[in-house]
């Protein structure tokens, strides 16, 4: 996983449609003010190898699972607990907030070779379309 916190770290983004969203995001947000993740969340680029249970353990962020009613994806009665699930032209875009300021994570899983086939099932399932996305 590629954890965003400035500049340099998003230029490591190969996909230039995919940096341009990040840029978006992190301009719309941080709205001129310096990087804070007390204030602004963490920024998370899923990479091949990264696991829904992997971004778990290392966010404490239930992707995979709701934890208000204990049913996993896959199962019959599965509901994300993400705010917001979209989908990109060229990735899934998926944020939780964590506290009343505002602060959470958000994920942008690339529509990649490599990326976890569960995570891209998930997004694919639950995600709805964003404005610059192409009709499915």
């Amino acid at each position: 996983m590629l954890r965003l916190h400035d500049r340099s770290s998003w230029d490591r983004v190969a996909d230039p449609d995919l940096r341009r969203l990040i840029e978006l995001r992190f301009s719309q947000v941080l709205d001129g003010e310096p990087y804070d993740p007390e204030r602004h969340g963490e920024w998370i680029v899923v990479e091949p190898g990264d696991t829904g249970e992997s971004l778990e353990e290392a966010t404490g962020v239930p992707i995979l699972s709701n934890p208000f009613t204990e049913v996993r994806y896959g199962q019959l009665d599965f509901l994300p607990v993400c705010e917001v699930l979209e989908e990109h032209a060229t990735c899934h875009e998926m944020v939780y907030i964590l506290n009343d300021d505002g602060a959470g994570v958000t994920f942008f899983i690339p529509k990649s070779p490599g990326i976890d086939a569960e995570l891209l099932s998930l997004c694919a399932a639950f995600a709805t379309q964003s404005a610059d996305s192409p009709s499915r």
